[in-house]
């Protein structure tokens, strides 16, 4: 098959063009740097030419809610219209479980507004909610760190291998389309504090980490809200596993 991947240079961008190669795919890479612009929608008619599936994973710059929505919202558009021109069959979205029970996440409002579009606009499509990476807590602790302390939220979480998702979304955009599909996680639940202690200690880091609800989560992303429903599907790749791979 034929199949384009929005945000085709970032970390799930380019594992799932990864899978998708294996598995004997022809691959359209769709990205600013690439000069093919969703927020304009320059080049997006002569990339999906012949295109069967879009797989999108672009994620959108940091904002307040209503530049963040703003954003999500004509990158969609622009995107699906495009699709619908060229004759598309499948859009496939990577979206986050959770992303409804959450309000005052300006990212998350912008995800609701994609899944929205996607969910109401011309071209069939399966949402894909996965949980937060492997990498997000190390990420997290990066935007506050200051001095060799930072500041992150004691979330709990279920983390999914970013390579597990790339290979779910590769199998779903050779399929037919799902509508919503199941909560994708990985095999344990995980504290994010505890996460990014001992992602720090792997790359031979040490960093002071202080728990606090005062930052960019807030308590009304405690307890299980982040965690995948019932029927979740459950990729392979546990957190230790990924660990020892970093350096």
């Amino acid at each position: 098959m034929r199949i384009a991947v929005a945000g085709a240079t970032g970390n799930i961008g380019s594992l799932t063009v990864a899978a998708l190669e294996r598995g004997g795919h022809e691959v359209v890479r769709i990205s600013r740097s690439l000069g093919l612009d969703l927020l304009t929608g320059e080049g997006l008619d002569d990339a999906l030419a012949g295109v069967e599936a879009v797989v999108d994973v672009t994620n959108g710059p940091a904002g307040d809610r209503d530049e963040t929505v703003a954003y999500f919202a004509t990158a969609t558009r622009n995107l699906l219209a495009a699709e619908e021109r060229a004759g598309v069959r499948h859009h496939v979205l990577l979206s986050i479980v959770g992303v409804c029970r959450i309000e005052g996440n300006a990212h998350y409002a912008g995800k609701r507004e994609q899944e929205r579009l996607v969910a109401a606009g011309p071209v069939p499509w399966t949402v894909v909610p996965a949980t937060q990476f492997h990498d997000f807590a190390e990420m997290v602790a990066g935007w506050t760190e200051q001095d060799g302390t930072a500041t992150l939220a004691p979330l709990l979480v279920q983390p999914i291998a970013p390579a597990d998702v790339a290979d779910i979304l590769a199998e779903l955009a050779v399929g037919e389309p799902r509508g919503r599909y199941a909560d994708v996680a990985g095999p344990e639940p995980q504290d994010l504090v505890d996460m990014a202690r001992r992602t720090h200690r792997a790359r031979g880091r040490e960093v002071k980490l202080v728990p606090t609800w005062s930052g960019l989560f807030g308590p009304e992303m405690a307890g299980d809200v982040l965690l995948p429903g019932e029927h979740a599907r459950i990729a392979p790749t546990t957190f230790d596993a990924w660990l020892r791979e970093q350096k």
